[in-house]
């Protein structure tokens, strides 16, 4: 599962954005190696630190994935460090809330303290839910040594994508009101690259956009309930292709934003 980890504007630990994470030794077993990570900032408290943030208010402003986990040799209490890469900044934060609703789920017990917590579990709908919110910057050399790049992804980028739309053919005509709300939540844009199928071809492709469901219906044992909000999302038919490219290892909305990060992107403006 994917976790959210906060970092504070000033920190006494020798964190580095992108590059390694302190974190106490309750949040060992909430972190591991590989695991796909969200960087979050609670609300400004301090001004000095306004020209270094994307925004003043709780946001998500990075993704990133953890690639080692080791003790902090200098702590007395058991504290852990991650070392962190592929580490890609937002352009623009992304706040905490959509229509008035919070991203991650709070559980009561947790109400009141729930924000200062510095390693948050989420699942992976509402990892790829606030990651399809990002726009996201190059890679690039943030820190003055080698560039960071998403290594630990597959790159391969295919163009079939002939069995893909029988599939969703026929999905669509099963749930044409799921995909219509979907399509209302998400747009017509691809989530991933921002391909605009009526910007590029014109009136004959207006409306046009394949709508993926996060869990593909032929691993549903039996009818299930689907919230195009969380379990749908729209692609374009080359991303759409390229996350089904293998069945048994069926890409993440943020996988694949990843991949296309260090590559290219459709002009979305």
């Amino acid at each position: 599962m994917p976790a959210v980890i906060a970092e504070n504007d000033l920190s006494k630990w020798s964190d580095e954005t992108g590059v390694r994470y302190h974190f106490p030794k309750q949040y060992k077993a909430k972190l591991s190696e590989g695991m796909e990570v969200l960087y979050y900032k609670g609300k400004l408290k301090d001004k000095a630190f306004s020209d270094r943030r994307l925004s003043s208010d709780p946001h998500y402003f990075g993704v990133a994935r953890v690639a080692k986990i080791y003790a902090d040799a200098d702590s007395t209490e058991g504290h852990l460090f991650a070392d962190i890469e592929g580490f890609i900044p937002f352009e623009a934060a992304v706040p905490i809330k959509a229509d008035g609703e919070y991203f991650e789920s709070i559980p009561v017990s947790l109400i009141n303290n729930y924000w200062r917590r510095a390693v948050r579990e989420i699942d992976q709908a509402v990892f790829d839910r606030i990651f399809s919110e990002a726009v996201l910057s190059a890679p690039r050399n943030v820190w003055g040594g080698p560039e960071n790049s998403l290594q630990t992804f597959e790159t391969r980028v295919i163009g079939t994508e002939g069995k893909k739309v029988e599939y969703y053919g026929i999905r669509y005509e099963r749930n044409p009101r799921l995909r219509e709300e979907a399509i209302k939540i998400h747009g017509l844009r691809c989530n991933a690259c921002g391909f605009d199928f009526e910007k590029a071809y014109g009136e004959h492709a207006k409306g046009f956009i394949h709508v993926h469901h996060v869990k593909p219906i032929s691993e549903y044992d039996q009818d299930q309930v689907v919230d195009p909000r969380t379990d749908m999302i729209t692609l374009c038919a080359n991303c759409h292709a390229v996350v089904h490219k293998k069945p048994q290892q069926l890409l993440s909305l943020g996988e694949l934003k990843a991949i296309l990060s260090g590559r290219w992107v459709f002009d979305v403006n």
